[in-house]
Order: structure tokens, then C-alpha cells, then sequence
């Protein structure tokens, strides 16, 4: 028979370290599932944002007559202006990238912004920079 060794039995406090370590991993958790959530809803917003410009923009034609034939030119100041009064009004700091016509019938518009991580980690990134771009087609054409 072994003789009996009071240190092999006194194991009080043993599972304080691990506990503390799997507590700090679950709030690590925790922090970047929450950035990153806050980052993916303000890419969506920015979307909604660049969908919502470009319709505007789609807006901003002239109505024309070839041949008996309605044609919607649209003009790249007038694209501009009716993107720019969408961004203007959006909450946060969007900036209009772009808003132009390549074709003359369909509408291209991009905007930006920059994220910030509303739970500040060091693990996460201070400012991301965000881009979206939507393009509207004229019903007319």
C-alpha cells in the first residue's frame, strides 16, 4: 500500500483557472459576435442606402420624342443631384462615391462610409471602410 500523500488530495482552487479562462473566451466571444453583427447591419444599411440613391437617381430624365418613340435620357448633373438628396438625408456619415449614366438608360450609383465598432476590443478593428453600389434600370427603355 502506498503511504498517503496530503498533497496529491488537496486540489482546492484547481478549477478556478480554468473557469476564469473559459469565462474570458466567452466574453471574446461575445464582443466579436456582437462587432461583427454591427458590421454586417451597416453594410446592409449602406446597401439599402446605394439601392435607394439609385432609384432616386433613375428619376432624374428627360422625356424625349424620336420618331413618335417616348426615349428617357438621362443626364449625369441631374443623376447626381437626385442621388445626392437621398445620401443627404441619410442618418450616419454616407458619402456619394459616384452617380453617373454609362448608357444613357440605367443608373450607377456608389456609396461610402466607415464603420466603427460600437463595443471598442483590441482584437477588432477601429474603422473599417464600407462601399456599396446599385445600379437602377429606366422603366422606359
Amino acid at each position: 500500500m502506498r503511504p498517503h500523500d496530503e498533497r496529491a488530495h488537496d486540489e482546492e482552487g484547481s478549477i478556478l483557472p480554468l473557469v476564469l479562462g473559459y469565462a474570458l473566451l466567452a466574453m471574446t466571444l461575445i464582443l466579436v459576435c456582437a462587432n461583427a453583427t454591427s458590421l454586417y447591419l451597416a453594410q446592409k444599411r449602406l446597401d439599402a442606402l446605394a439601392d435607394a440613391a439609385a432609384l432616386a437617381a433613375s428619376d432624374g430624365f428627360t422625356l424625349t420624342l424620336e420618331a413618335g418613340v417616348p426615349r428617357a435620357e438621362l443626364d449625369d448633373e441631374r443623376i447626381r443631384v437626385q442621388a445626392q438628396s437621398i445620401v443627404d438625408v441619410a442618418p450616419g456619415d454616407p458619402v456619394l462615391v459616384d452617380a453617373s449614366s454609362g448608357d444613357g438608360r440605367s443608373v450607377r450609383v456608389t456609396v461610402a462610409t466607415s464603420w466603427h465598432p460600437p463595443i471598442l476590443a483590441p482584437f477588432v478593428p477601429d474603422g473599417v471602410p464600407l462601399q456599396a453600389t446599385a445600379t437602377s434600370r429606366n422603366a422606359l427603355d
